[in-house]
């Protein structure tokens, strides 16, 4: 795509902008690409899109097993350029807290207890 077009949520029906330009990627390029939406019909904003991106990476955190979060998937991505806030953590009391996903793209564990460690 080379320009930008407005299009309605297929969730939500809330009008957003969406493509790339030559400038510029569109906003979807920054999330995990392992992850997409399958439910959806067309695209969807930026909050549908970051939920429906949250509950698919919380369910295959949540079908790792001692045996298989070593060699998990989410460790052969690219690597971000940003951190997404919903994705890769929360705000709690003005604080970062990092969510599993974050936690789980360094492929092990870091020692310092934290609070979401899935390993």
């Amino acid at each position: 795509m080379n320009a930008i077009k407005v299009k309605q949520c297929s969730s939500c029906s809330t009008p957003f902008d969406c493509g790339d330009t030559t400038a510029q990627s569109c906003w979807c390029n920054n999330f995990p690409p392992l992850f997409v939406a399958t439910t959806a019909v067309d695209c969807l904003c930026l909050e549908c899109f970051k939920k429906a991106s949250s509950d698919k990476i919380d369910d295959y955190i949540n079908s790792l097993t001692p045996e298989t979060i070593l060699d998990n998937k989410v460790t052969a991505l690219p690597k971000a350029a940003q951190l997404i806030e919903g994705i890769d953590y929360y705000l709690e009391n003005g604080n970062y807290v990092f969510k599993s996903f974050f936690h789980l793209k360094r492929g092990s564990c870091c020692g310092n207890g934290c609070r979401h460690c899935p390993y």
